[in-house]
């Protein structure tokens, strides 16, 4: 049964995330006063995006991008399996890590300062995800996610704070404003899409697709935190999501000194305030 979780939550995130995604533009234009495109214009991008011919800026740029989409795949189905989330963290980490090198291969200065930037966003966020599954452990005495299921009452009545300092980082992963520094997808904010620059047809295709996973993969990580319930979980994920959405419209781009700054300070005293309080 587990196998067969793994197996439907890897065929279906895509498509769950396609779904996400055009919901996504259509109330971004919505709070820009905009018609927007349909509700499956994701998936009508990357099958034009399939249709293109690539153009390949570096022979190992491709290995990259298979290397990217496998960890978010196979993070994705471990997380479908309830695996542990200490092992889903890390399989995801290599995947970002991965896309990085790719950038970094290629000596165009949009690309290199891409994969900069990138890196700098790894280096912010996944520290705050470690903070937020030590939390979890103490809350639940495992990393297990079937752990998480067991308990009576919803992970955040336990870790209020620690979900805010995961909002960071699912700001940061989804590329939103202000923390959208690396690759950003509102064309008056960047025409160049810094660690995306040399990436192009199918490749730009499957990196797509694998930010299809990140998205339901990080999502999935929220929904943890209210499992008691499928309609608290699914108005937990739906108000978290609007949020990030009502950010990312009313907030500008901001610095990576700014992003580490606040960061790393609210997120850092957040959780010690968090994790002392369940401790004690």
């Amino acid at each position: 049964m587990t196998i067969l979780y793994a197996i439907l939550g890897v065929i279906l995130a895509p498509f769950a995330g396609i779904l996400v995604a055009g919901l996504d533009r259509i109330l971004t234009a919505k709070f820009q006063s905009r018609t927007g495109p349909p509700l499956l214009q994701p998936l009508y991008d990357i099958a034009k995006l399939w249709g293109k011919e690539p153009m390949i800026a570096h022979r190992f740029q491709p290995l990259c991008v298979y290397i990217y989409l496998a960890a978010a795949m196979v993070s994705v189905a471990l997380f479908f399996a309830q695996s542990d989330l200490l092992l889903i963290f890390f399989v995801q980490a290599v995947g970002a890590v991965f896309l990085v090198i790719g950038a970094f291969l290629v000596p165009s200065p949009f690309s290199q300062a891409g994969a900069n930037r990138e890196l700098i966003q790894i280096l912010t966020y996944e520290p705050l995800i470690i903070i937020v599954l030590a939390g979890i452990h103490l809350a639940t005495g495992s990393f297990k996610i079937s752990a998480i299921y067991a308990m009576d009452k919803p992970l955040l009545m336990n870790l209020p704070l620690l979900f805010i300092v995961f909002g960071y980082a699912l700001t940061i992963k989804l590329r939103k404003s202000p923390f959208d520094i690396s690759a950003s997808h509102h064309a008056h904010q960047e025409l160049v899409r810094g660690v995306l620059t040399e990436y192009s047809g199918k490749m730009l295709a499957l990196i797509e697709i694998a930010h299809l996973y990140e998205t339901i993969l990080i999502l999935g990580l929220c929904s943890l935190f209210w499992t008691t319930s499928i309609y608290g979980m699914v108005i937990l994920l739906a108000v978290t999501y609007l949020a990030e959405i009502v950010v990312d419209n009313i907030s500008a781009r901001m610095s990576f000194r700014w992003m580490l700054k606040s960061v790393w300070t609210t997120g850092i005293v957040l959780s010690a305030i968090n994790l002392i309080w369940l401790y004690y």
